[in-house]
Formats: structure tokens, C-alpha cells, sequence
């Protein structure tokens, strides 16, 4: 298909298939995926998929893993059921709007189903930036006013008590997400990414337990590229596949 590529990622060990235009898998995409807690036999769901790579580039790293992917727009779940199976993954690919609690059941997304949460929401609310012409792009970058709090909402109600949800955000929205997981995570873990070491971050991976009452706790930082431009040792490695941030 013209208007569709195959990719690798983590070195080759992920083949992804996404459209050309329009939202595109890149380095978010793997640092979360690389900040993915598993143990055997976890049910793993990829909330916001697009076309999988995070849920895949999980499970190339644990088999045993149960991924469920959740993706609202058909084509794309298409795409990500192909790259399943392009990828000997046996993922099951619910089509559904995780803001829609009718659309959510009538994919079979039951509450409290899942031990990990992994999720790359939408950066913007409407009014906030002028929304790409591309829809595919407006609906990968842009959630309705409000948006973002009935995200995670809807993303921990999927989980099982002293589950674990992570998140890769915009950096300065930091004080956003702790104000709307409030009540709702606990065991808080903060780690920034920053595009060089003297630049600001940008994204914040965050990671938290249902139910838990413990405190924050703030993990060293990614520093993705050094003084000459290119990836860091870390970063390399990580978009190798052959490193994890713990």
C-alpha cells in the first residue's frame, strides 16, 4: 500500500507497518515501551495503540506476555492486527474509544482486567494549538477539552488493584498529571527526558500502582543526545532494545 510503511524497530526485532502521513511511531514509543515492568503471564494492554508499536516492542521482550492493544480508529487496528501477525504475536486488537464506556464494553474492555497499563495519550486539548488538517494526526495529538483527566480515568479502570500504569507526557504538564492521578496511583515514579543535558526536558515517563499510598519518587533522567547531536550510549541502546529503563 502507497500510503503505508514497514519499519523496524529495537534493531529489527519489531516489523511495524504505519501509515506515511499523519502520526507516526518514534522514540516516545520506545521509551515507554522500555518502561514497561513484566512478569510471566502479565495482561499487558496498549491503550492508545495506533498501529502497536508499543505493545509489540513489550512483547519482544516478554513472550509470555498477554498484550491487548486498544485502538479506536479501524484502520489503524487493521494495521495492527497485521502487524501482529507479521510479528508471531498472538495480541488481541479491541476496537474502541476509551472515553466511551458503551464503546469500551462492547469491545470486551471489562474494568480491572489488566496488570499493566501502558499508555501514550493525545499531547493536546482542543483550543490549546491550532489541530493539524490531517485527521489521523488531529486525533493521535488533539483530546476534547478535558480530555485528558477522563483519559486516565477510563486507563486505570482497566487496571487490577496494585496494578501499574505508566505514561510518557509532555514535560509541563507535569503538574496536571499528578494533580489528576491524585487519589487514583500511588508509589509515584517521575523520570524526565531531556533532548540534551542542557536543554529542559520535554517528556515525562510516570509510573504508579493502583491503590498504593506510597510516595513520589523521582528516577534519574534520559538524556537522549550529546554535544554532537547524536543519540547518547542510553538512548542507543535503548532504541537497540538493548537496554530498559528500570
Amino acid at each position: 500500500m502507497s500510503d503505508v510503511t514497514e519499519d523496524l524497530l529495537l534493531d529489527g526485532r519489531v516489523r511495524l507497518l504505519q501509515p506515511h502521513k499523519g502520526h507516526r511511531a518514534g522514540t516516545d514509543a520506545v521509551l515507554l515501551a522500555a518502561s514497561a515492568p513484566l512478569k510471566s503471564g502479565d495482561v499487558v494492554m496498549d491503550v492508545g495503540a495506533a498501529t502497536g508499536a508499543v505493545g509489540l516492542m513489550v512483547a519482544a521482550r516478554r513472550e509470555a506476555a498477554r498484550v491487548v492493544f486498544v485502538e479506536r480508529d479501524p484502520h489503524l487496528a487493521e494495521l495492527c492486527r497485521a502487524n501482529c501477525r507479521t510479528n508471531g504475536i498472538q495480541g488481541e486488537v479491541a476496537v474502541a474509544d476509551l472515553l466511551d464506556r458503551t464503546s469500551r464494553q462492547a469491545a470486551g474492555l471489562m474494568p480491572e482486567s489488566a496488570d499493566l497499563v501502558l499508555t501514550n495519550p493525545p499531547f493536546l486539548e482542543e483550543g490549546e494549538a491550532r489541530i493539524s488538517p490531517d485527521r489521523g494526526r488531529a486525533a493521535a495529538h488533539a483530546l476534547p477539552t478535558g480530555g485528558l483527566d477522563a483519559w486516565l480515568k477510563a486507563s486505570i479502570g482497566l487496571l487490577r488493584p496494585k496494578g501499574r500504569f505508566v505514561m510518557i507526557h509532555r514535560a509541563d504538564r507535569l503538574a496536571d498529571c499528578l494533580r489528576m492521578l491524585e487519589n487514583r496511583l500511588g508509589r509515584l515514579e517521575l523520570r524526565f527526558v531531556h533532548p540534551s543535558a542542557e536543554r529542559p526536558a520535554i517528556r515525562l515517563l510516570l509510573s504508579g500502582i493502583k491503590g498504593s499510598r506510597a510516595p513520589v519518587c523521582v528516577l534519574p533522567p534520559v538524556i537522549l543526545n550529546g554535544p554532537d547531536g547524536r543519540f547518547t550510549p542510553q538512548a542507543e541502546a535503548l532504541h537497540r532494545g538493548d537496554a530498559i529503563l528500570p
